[in-house]
């Protein structure tokens, strides 16, 4: 999996620069640097107030020890910045073993902007609003991603989630007409996933992305039937084999049994993210 500052929580971030923007006082909690096995990597931060905290620098007794400085420095309105090095097997009883230096400053435009902003782990375009592409986005609600959802069906999109609570601003419900135009609209690299009403959409949304050529991940719902089905009629459309190799179909990582929406939802999520981690974008 990749490390560094692509990984860090653009959440953690925008919650930071909300409390700078309204004058909240917090301490930035940073994984300053690691060795050997390590709970998080180099770069995650945590941002602490008194009463909360944001993000996570990795659990456990860690995690713990950094919370008692963090609001002791805000207890005392102590503003100097520190570091503090863990060895956490024998230092926090922690089983990684590695060791990890921590580094605590309050928040302020300076530790804004030694935090780099980080890109989403993927951009996704979710072609249908049925009940696995509910379920998807409910999903993709929790994770670091830019979602646009896209139906015809504009009425079949849900006002909440499948848990009762509102969408994220970044998944975006997009109901359009001709909903295969869109796939010209995503950046390179996007992934896709195609869960239509309509075999007949399906095809064209797929046709369109295979065409595009430059995906870092293609989903279509479906068989192994409906795969080669839809396989015969693309290359009978000008679509090349290396192309067409590269449609994931069925969808959703192995071994995961169960076709209820809420299952294939967890298999097809854990994919999109196997396809990030693999550095296939």
């Amino acid at each position: 999996m990749r490390t560094g500052p692509r990984r860090v929580d653009r959440r953690t971030r925008r919650a930071a620069q909300h409390a700078l923007l309204s004058g909240e006082r917090a301490v930035v909690v940073e994984v300053a640097d690691t060795q050997g096995s390590v709970p998080r990597e180099r770069g995650s931060r945590m941002l602490v107030h008194r009463d909360h905290a944001v993000g996570t620098i990795g659990g456990g007794h860690l995690e713990l020890e950094a919370l008692r400085t963090a609001r002791a420095m805000l207890e005392a309105s102590d503003t100097a910045p520190r570091s503090a090095h863990f060895a956490l097997g024998p230092a926090l009883g922690q089983c990684c073993g590695g060791t990890v230096t921590l580094a605590y400053s309050a928040l302020d435009a300076e530790a804004l902007r030694r935090w780099p902003e980080s890109p989403p782990l993927f951009h996704l375009q979710l072609h249908g609003a049925g009940h696995v592409g509910r379920a998807v986005a409910t999903l993709l609600t929790t994770l670091d991603a830019e979602v646009d959802w896209i139906d015809e069906r504009v009425d079949e999109f849900p006002s909440v989630t499948t848990l009762g609570s509102a969408w994220p601003s970044h998944v975006r419900r997009l109901g359009v007409d001709a909903v295969d135009a869109e796939v010209r609209t995503a950046p390179a690299g996007a992934f896709f996933l195609v869960l239509t009403h309509s075999h007949d959409l399906d095809l064209r949304i797929t046709e369109a992305v295979l065409r595009r050529g430059d995906f870092g991940f293609l989903g279509l719902i479906g068989s192994k039937t409906k795969r080669q089905r839809f396989i015969r009629r693309l290359a009978q459309r000008g679509i090349d084999a290396a192309a067409l190799a590269r449609m994931t179909c069925p969808i959703g990582v192995e071994g995961i049994r169960g076709k209820q929406p809420e299952v294939l939802a967890l298999a097809v999520v854990a994919q999109l993210l196997q396809a990030t981690s693999s550095g296939t974008r």
